[in-house]
């Protein structure tokens, strides 16, 4: 148990989970406790612009959240941390945090993870999916409209066998606009 508790490891709850962009040693699922995964931030570059924010996910307070843990070996520890700042914390919206997390095989250990600031500018706090769905709908980054980010969130949820139903519902309103729109 000593041992787990100081290997590196890093939780990834949205885009992290299948795109994490570092060299990772392990892989499993795991859930962290008094966090949820949130369509709560608003995106200014990649899936919005400031005038035209897009929604992306942030780990906010309440509930649990079921994502994948990745152990990065030692020596790739500084390299992952730098990678990671320079992706979580562009504005700041996030805040990095060690966090117990019970993995699949029901060891626990500390995974780095970046949970919204609620204090900070860019924090949209509970949206009901029809006022998310409207912003997600006409939203568009430089990586994209803000539609295909939720997605591909969802398809890449459900090939990993996690279920979001607030997630789901945006995207059945989401592919409902899209329709409509022709």
């Amino acid at each position: 148990m000593a041992r787990d508790m100081d290997e590196f490891w890093v939780f990834g709850y949205g885009s992290l989970m299948w795109n994490p962009g570092f060299e990772f040693e392990d892989r499993t699922a795991a859930r962290v406790f008094g966090f949820r995964r949130s369509l709560c931030v608003r995106s200014y570059d990649h899936r919005g612009t400031r005038s035209e924010p897009g929604l992306v996910l942030g780990l906010d307070r309440g509930g649990s959240c079921l994502g994948v843990a990745f152990r990065v070996a030692p020596t790739h520890q500084a390299d992952v941390l730098d990678y990671l700042r320079r992706r979580e914390l562009v504005t700041n919206v996030y805040l990095e945090r060690r966090l117990p997390a019970l993995l699949a095989d029901r060891r626990q250990v500390r995974v780095l993870t970046y949970i919204v600031d609620r204090q900070h500018p860019q924090y949209a706090g509970a949206l009901d999916v029809a006022e998310a769905a409207e912003i997600v709908h006409r939203s568009r980054g430089k990586s994209g409209p803000n539609q295909a980010y939720v997605v591909n969130t969802v398809a890449h949820m459900r090939k990993m066998g996690i279920r979001d139903a607030w997630l789901e519902n945006l995207n059945a309103a989401i592919a409902q606009k899209a329709q409509a729109a022709g």
